[in-house]
């Protein structure tokens, strides 16, 4: 489930600095440059765990990695979707050793034959939903889906589907691509859920695109829109929203009712969780670098540091205490969490995506 289609990146994470610097292109990592260097790890992953002022849950764990190992992290960035996609195409000549991405796009990889078994270190302690059962993939990080309002101009976040439809969002609302964007992707899996089907989602889609303002392939780059006023609404996600609002003063998180019907108040707001999942790449050229660091991102170490950068830790017996996971258990509070049939998405996500764009013109 890509979260955008921003370029990608590939970058050493080095002890001293913990920043990326733009090291190469979307060829960079092609041919057979990944497996020249033994003391090296190549992730694969969508974006919202790297920082874009080196503070980000990566920036931190791939410093503390290359301290203790002595490997450097060589990290391209993509939406999931472009991530897996191109995977497939060096299926051949893998460059990747770690692929990181978010549901249901972890398991189409798992679907194409792309990862391998190995169930790292900690993952014992992950909830068996946030898991392949055959040890192909496990998440890193918890996180929800969720949406973005700008605090400034609305003052108090909107709490129904209905409540977009509404002249004062005219022009004014935006969301990522279906399909394409990870989290556009998971605006289409709530409102199947919320308004108790597909036909009932795409019709109240439909009728949304005359405040949407259009496609977006990321979502990433909606968030600083609704922080400056352009935007009113926008979709994204706790991880990702709560880390943007430290530097984004404007930035508030919501999630719409169930139904969307404005008169039932008892009704609860609803998500669902969009987990960071990571699996080992078939045929990795580092396959013992890259199970060392899914060993790490588990660790209990990594995993206390998730809360500072508004994700929720993978491991059930991980529990952080400090402000940022005081402020984030608000949040979620009185929301209901609803279980996607992952299933089903992956298996029809075509059939769902090309049916939402017949119903929107997109």
């Amino acid at each position: 489930m890509p979260r955008n289609t921003r370029p990608l990146r590939l970058a050493p994470i080095t002890a001293m600095t913990g920043s990326l610097a733009l090291t190469g292109s979307l060829t960079a990592c092609d041919g057979g440059s990944a497996a020249s260097d033994t003391k090296a790890v190549t992730v694969y992953s969508a974006d919202g765990l790297k920082g874009e002022n080196g503070d980000g849950w990566y920036d931190q764990v791939f410093k503390d990695f290359e301290k203790r190992t002595g490997i450097k992290v060589k990290y391209v960035e993509g939406g999931s979707g472009e991530m897996v996609q191109r995977a497939v195409r060096e299926r051949t000549n893998p460059q990747a050793d770690v692929l990181v991405t978010l549901p249901p796009f972890i398991q189409q990889a798992d679907g194409k034959g792309l990862l391998q078994k190995y169930a790292p270190e900690g993952s014992g302690q992950v909830d068996a939903a946030d898991k392949a059962a055959d040890t192909t993939w496990t998440s890193v990080v918890k996180n929800y889906f969720g949406f973005v309002y700008d605090k400034k101009e609305l003052k108090q976040a909107p709490t129904t589907w209905n409540e977009l439809l509404g002249g004062t969002y005219k022009n004014r609302i935006q969301y990522s691509t279906p399909g394409v964007a990870g989290d556009g992707t998971a605006v289409l899996i709530k409102a199947i859920h919320d308004f108790g089907g597909k036909d009932a989602a795409l019709a109240y889609l439909k009728k949304l695109q005359s405040n949407n303002v259009g496609p977006s392939a990321s979502t990433g780059k909606l968030a600083p829109k609704v922080d400056k006023g352009e935007l009113l609404v926008a979709n994204g996600d706790v991880q990702m929203n709560y880390a943007q609002s430290k530097a984004m003063p404007n930035l508030g998180i919501w999630f719409p009712r169930a139904t969307g019907q404005a008169a039932d108040a008892a009704e609860k707001p609803t998500t669902f969780a969009l987990p960071y999942a990571a699996g080992l790449v078939v045929n990795a050229p580092h396959s013992e670098n890259g199970k060392k660091l899914l060993d790490f991102m588990l660790s209990a170490e990594a995993q206390q540091e998730v809360g500072k950068t508004g994700g929720f830790s993978a491991r059930t017996d991980v529990e952080s205490t400090d402000a940022d996971a005081v402020a984030l258990t608000r949040l979620m509070h009185g929301v209901e969490i609803f279980q996607p049939d992952w299933a089903d998405i992956d298996k029809n996500l075509t059939s769902y995506v090309e049916d939402w764009k017949s119903a929107t013109g997109s």
